[in-house]
């Protein structure tokens, strides 16, 4: 019986980049990866869970930092390889520095600027 993972086009690896948007505002907030494990825990739990290359296991979005990441709509692109996460993002961070977005940084004039404020120090997140 074919599930909607089935019509996924997971790269060679069996990963999908996610990225995760406020579902109020429009505004990107972060782009990760899922397996197919993670996307399934992520509809049957009702909130973001990501596959960390890095660690190489299951995330839990706020599993740590408590900035967990409620699912208000999925969506699949036009070429089912890329997922958009509308998400209510509690306690209004959602990246690791502690800012509300991981996109926080411009390019003006040939350099990288910094303009989003970091909302909580990173020692306070993560103790």
């Amino acid at each position: 019986m074919k599930t909607f993972l089935d019509e996924i086009a997971w790269n060679s690896d069996g990963l999908i980049p996610a990225i995760a948007q406020d579902y109020r505002t429009g505004q990107v907030l972060m782009v990760a990866w899922m397996n197919a494990e993670a996307l399934r825990l992520t509809v049957q739990e009702n909130r973001a869970i990501y596959w960390s290359r890095s660690r190489q296991k299951l995330w839990r979005k706020g599993e740590e930092s408590g900035h967990v990441q409620q699912l208000k709509e999925l969506r699949l692109d036009c070429d089912s390889d890329v997922i958009m996460l509308q998400v209510e993002q509690i306690g209004g961070i959602a990246c690791h520095t502690g800012r509300a977005s991981c996109f926080y940084r411009v390019l003006e004039d040939g350099k990288w600027r910094t303009l989003d404020p970091v909302l909580k120090n990173q020692r306070d997140i993560y103790p």
